[in-house]
């Protein structure tokens, strides 16, 4: 029997995260119908969807009503279910700031100058989200351990952590450079996670990647300008 939404949700449950371009995880964003049967299917099992319009993927968490039931344990209330523990949680944080919100501001500042740009068109065509690598920065892990080494348990900790969070899915790590994987987007709920960021401790640390960031950028295009000299 043909069964698309429980093809997905064993998908997602086998594999723990779909890119949002695949067939089914489209389906699930573009057909109300669809989604509304794959919501029940979830809610039934204790399970919600995981995705955000800027996220390159979906993936499933569990239920606001069965977080309590999941995660309150005897002694104490536990952050996930995959046993990290509060350094991989701290570097976890960090690293959701250090990648994804300058991510999202890039993100949202493309989308506003493509719409401005639409605005003369008559029949301009809904342009989609950027969600790809030329929107996300990677980290060098020497900026990491230089910025929070005494913070994070120093090198060989966050070292290790990296590890066990790339393993996980959060991170993708190249040439001592840190990229973002593919649940790092999902990892926290954006709207309620980022204000909290953007207004504390970690504040001024993410302003300070913003401006390399874009001074990188500056920097790429006047050398291409005067590569065309």
């Amino acid at each position: 029997m043909n069964d698309p939404v429980a093809a997905l949700i064993a998908r997602l449950l086998a594999e723990r995260w779909l890119p949002r371009e695949d067939e089914l995880a489209r389906q699930a964003l573009t057909d109300a119908g669809f989604r509304e049967e794959l919501d029940r299917r979830l809610a039934a099992a204790g399970l919600r969807l995981l995705d955000h319009p800027y996220a390159g993927h979906v993936a499933l968490a569990v239920a606001k009503a069965q977080e309590a039931a999941v995660f309150a344990g005897p002694r104490a209330w536990s952050a996930s279910n995959l046993d990290l523990d509060r350094d991989s949680i701290a570097l976890l944080v960090v690293l959701w700031s250090l990648l994804i919100l300058p991510k999202r501001q890039r993100q949202i500042h493309r989308v506003e100058s493509d719409r401005e740009q639409d605005q003369g068109q008559i029949f301009a065509e809904m342009k989609p989200v950027p969600v790809g690598g030329d929107v996300a920065e990677p980290l060098a892990e020497r900026t990491l351990v230089a910025d929070f080494g005494d913070k994070l348990g120093g090198k060989m900790r966050i070292n290790i952590n990296l590890g066990v969070l790339a393993r996980h899915g959060f991170i993708v790590r190249r040439k001592e450079r840190i990229f973002e994987g593919p649940l790092l987007d999902l990892a926290f709920d954006y709207e309620r996670t980022a204000r909290r960021v953007l207004d504390g401790a970690l504040a001024f640390v993410v302003e300070h990647a913003r401006q390399a960031a874009d001074a990188g950028s500056e920097d790429g295009d006047a050398d291409a300008e005067a590569g065309h000299v």
